[in-house]
């Protein structure tokens, strides 16, 4: 397994970095075109995510760890933000009522598998999973 570890300002011009090595890292792995893009969403929620909650903007960093394995990219979104409670995030409301929560949909419809931990005032790590597929995608 290799690991890829990323430490990013809380600036949003950063983000771009974000997707352009998950980009590169599934390219790699052999990812279709469309699981490539999906991971780039993925990413960009989740950095944006931690820009938006990061306590002092003007000068903190968060972290970005890819795992590369066999048949899957396991990547790792962890700031030292304000946290919330993950499980009482409420589904969005996709008629634009409200939008609160629409990052980590997005994230948890594109992902295989999501896992989030976080601690009030101590930060938040979003782990997200993707699984190479056995079967080429036309």
């Amino acid at each position: 397994m290799d690991s890829i570890k990323l430490t990013l300002p809380t600036k949003p011009e950063y983000v771009s970095l974000a997707r352009l090595t998950i980009a590169s890292v599934a390219n790699n792995m052999g990812f279709s075109v469309g699981d490539v893009e999906d991971l780039k969403v993925a990413v960009s929620e989740a950095c944006t995510n931690a820009l938006n909650h990061s306590l002092n903007k003007s000068d903190t960093t968060y972290d970005l760890t890819y795992l590369v394995e066999n048949e899957k990219l396991v990547f790792i979104v962890t700031d030292k933000g304000v946290g919330f409670e993950p499980e009482a995030v409420n589904e969005p409301d996709l008629n634009g009522k409200q939008i609160s929560g629409f990052g980590l949909f997005i994230i948890k419809s594109l992902m295989d598998k999501v896992e989030i931990v976080s601690e009030r005032g101590a930060g938040t790590s979003i782990t997200m999973i993707k699984n190479l597929s056995t079967t080429n995608e036309i």
